[in-house]
């Protein structure tokens, strides 16, 4: 099968924002196969709505949800076009953060999943704070060597980055990505948390392992028709 399923970013993620144990109306932003927002969903006192633009990874989403008996509101939608009356208690997302000028994919649905275009932050940001409730929480990763363009983004839509954890692929390597808390109407100083440094050696290291042992995922391929 080709197209994008779900990589070790989502699950670092997921293990992230478990660690603040969220709670009430959660939102997951571009859930794709839908991985974070019902491994969340799953362990955690939370009402899942999942939106996502592409019709085939809505399939396998709702797929994920059923096999797995997760309750889940998914929709067919682009987020920026998503109109829902609801307000959320925290929006989480591993948005596409890919920009304009890395090599592009020649594949549609690689192309929707990776690059930026179709989601750029300062629209992102401002719609999450329009659907937040007062003190609601935005979860989010994103490319580290763009953390500069997203923390100006994130003061413009008036949410303050209240943690951030940088992941290095190993110890003398510069950070790949960056995950972050964000919240509405708060005035609390940011804490950057230690880093998470994946590998060590010749294969995961102990940090990493316990994350994906935590998640208990089984990834397999198939066709959905």
């Amino acid at each position: 099968m080709s197209g994008y399923r779900f990589n070790s970013d989502s699950i670092f993620l997921y293990d992230f924002i478990g660690s603040f144990s969220p709670s009430g109306d959660m939102l997951d932003v571009g859930c794709g196969v839908g991985v974070i927002g019902l491994l969340l969903a799953r362990d955690f006192d939370l009402k899942a709505t999942l939106v996502e633009k592409q019709p085939v990874m809505v399939s396998y989403a709702r797929k994920n949800a059923e096999i797995n008996k997760i309750e889940a509101d998914i929709h067919l939608a682009d987020f920026l076009e998503f109109e829902c009356p609801e307000r959320f208690d925290c929006i989480v997302s591993n948005p596409p953060f890919y920009h304009e000028d890395v090599i592009k994919s020649e594949d549609p649905h690689l192309h929707a999943c990776r690059y930026n275009s179709h989601l750029p932050p300062k629209p992102f940001f401002a719609k999450a704070k329009r659907l937040l409730k007062p003190r609601g929480h935005l979860f989010f990763c994103y490319d580290a060597s763009q953390i500069g363009d997203i923390l100006i983004a994130l003061n413009d839509a008036s949410l303050t980055v209240e943690h951030m954890r940088f992941v290095h692929p190993r110890q003398d390597r510069a950070a790949k990505l960056v995950m972050i808390h964000a919240r509405s109407d708060s005035k609390a100083k940011c804490i950057v948390l230690p880093p998470l440094i994946p590998f060590e050696a010749e294969g995961y290291g102990e940090a990493a392992k316990e994350i994906f042992k935590n998640a208990r995922t089984h990834t397999i391929k198939c066709q959905i028709d």
